[in-house]
C-alpha cells in the first residue's frame, strides 16, 4: 500500500472536492462530488450527530446512489449547505429522475463551530451560499488544513482542520479519506508534537516525528472543550464496485482510523460520523479478501487524514487555540 499521486481523496478517479469558507464567520463547507452518481453509506458512532438525508443511505432504501456529500461547519445551520449544493446540481441537470424532474441527492453532516470566535450574527443563513460556492470550485486538487469545513475547527488542544489522504493497494484498488477534524479529543500525544496516528504515517506526510516516546495508557482524560463544541465528520472513498451494504461496512471499518488518531474519540459529546463512497469503476475480484483489505486501507487513510488536518492548519489572528505549527 502506498499513497496516491496527490495523497488526496481525489486519487479515486472521478471524484472532485470543493471548499468554501468565510474568514469573518470562521466557518466553511466542503463538498465531495463526482462525474456521475455514486454509491454511498454512512455510519455514526458519536453521541451528538447532525445530519441530513442519511436515512436514505440504508441498504433497504430506494435510492441507490447520490450526487454529492457535504461536510459543513455551523452546527444545525450548516445543514443548509446541502440546499446550496442541490441548487447547483439542479442547474447542471443532475439528480434522481422522477418523471421529467431531477432531484439531486445530497446527504450532509455538520460539526459545531459556533463558539470559535467568528462573527455568527448573520441576518441570513450563509451556508447555502457557501455550499453552492464549494460545489462550483470542486476539482481534483484542493486545499487542506484551515480550509472548507475545517476552517474554524478546534480540537481538545490544538486547531483542527480539513485533512485528506489516499492509498493504492497491491490489488489495484484506490482508497481515500476526507475529514473535518473538530474533535473533543486530541490528535497529539499529551503535551508533545507527536501524533497518535504516527504508526500509519507515509512519507513524512505529517512531520515524520514517529511515535511519542511514551503513551500515557493510564490517563483518564477530561473534556477540554465545552459540551457541543465537537464532532469529526469524514468521507472514505474507493473505486471498487460496492453495494450499499458493503459501503456501510467500509464506513464502519473506517471508524477504527478515527479511534487511532483521536484520543478519546466517539464520545457522548462528539457527533463522529463517516460516510463511505464507491464509484464502482473496478469490480471486486474476491468478495472476501477485497472488502477486508479495503476496510483496513480506509481506516489507515482516515487516521492519516486526521493527522494531516491538524498538521496543515495555519495560524490566524484571534485564534482561540494554537496550531500544531506553533508548537516548539
Amino acid at each position: 500500500m502506498k499513497p496516491g499521486p496527490r495523497n488526496l481523496i481525489t486519487d479515486v478517479a472521478g471524484l472532485r472536492v470543493g471548499n468554501a469558507h468565510d474568514t469573518a464567520l470562521r466557518s466553511g463547507v466542503t463538498v465531495l462530488t463526482a462525474d456521475r452518481p455514486f454509491t454511498a453509506a454512512v455510519h455514526v458512532m458519536g453521541g451528538a450527530p447532525g445530519t441530513r438525508e442519511t436515512d436514505l443511505l440504508a441498504p433497504d432504501k430506494l435510492v441507490e446512489s447520490v450526487d454529492a456529500l457535504v461536510l459543513s461547519g455551523g452546527s444545525a445551520f450548516g445543514l443548509e449547505a446541502a440546499s446550496g449544493v442541490m441548487a447547483g446540481l439542479h442547474a447542471m441537470g443532475r439528480g434522481f429522475p422522477v418523471g421529467p424532474v431531477r432531484v439531486p441527492i445530497v446527504p450532509a453532516a455538520i460539526l459545531f463551530d459556533l463558539l470559535n470566535g467568528g462573527a455568527k450574527g448573520w441576518a441570513e443563513n450563509p451556508y447555502a451560499g457557501l455550499g453552492r460556492a464549494a460545489l462550483a470550485v470542486a476539482a481534483e486538487r484542493f486545499e487542506i488544513g484551515s480550509a472548507g469545513a475545517g476552517f474554524g475547527a478546534l480540537t481538545g488542544r490544538l486547531k483542527g482542520g480539513l485533512g485528506s489522504a489516499s492509498a493504492v493497494l497491491e490489488s489495484g484498488f484506490t482508497v481515500g479519506a476526507l475529514v473535518a477534524v473538530n474533535a473533543l479529543g486530541s490528535a497529539t500525544v499529551g503535551e508533545t508534537r507527536h501524533f497518535w496516528a504516527a504508526p500509519w504515517e507515509m512519507a513524512a506526510e505529517f512531520g515524520g516525528l514517529g511515535p511519542a516516546p511514551c503513551y500515557p495508557a493510564h490517563a483518564e482524560p477530561l473534556p477540554m472543550k465545552r459540551m457541543g463544541e465537537a464532532t469529526t465528520i469524514a468521507i472514505v472513498a474507493t473505486d471498487a464496485a460496492l453495494t450499499k451494504a458493503q459501503a456501510h461496512r467500509l464506513a464502519v471499518a473506517a471508524h477504527d482510523g478515527m479511534a487511532r488518531a483521536l484520543v478519546p474519540s466517539h464520545t457522548p459529546l462528539d457527533g463522529d460520523l463517516v460516510f463511505a463512497a464507491a464509484t464502482g469503476a473496478r469490480p471486486l475480484g474476491d468478495p472476501i479478501t477485497d472488502p477486508f483489505q479495503l476496510g483496513h486501507a480506509a481506516s489507515a487513510c482516515l487516521a492519516r487524514a486526521i493527522a494531516r488536518a491538524v498538521f496543515a492548519a495555519t495560524p490566524l489572528p484571534s485564534d482561540l487555540q494554537p496550531s500544531w505549527q506553533d508548537l516548539r
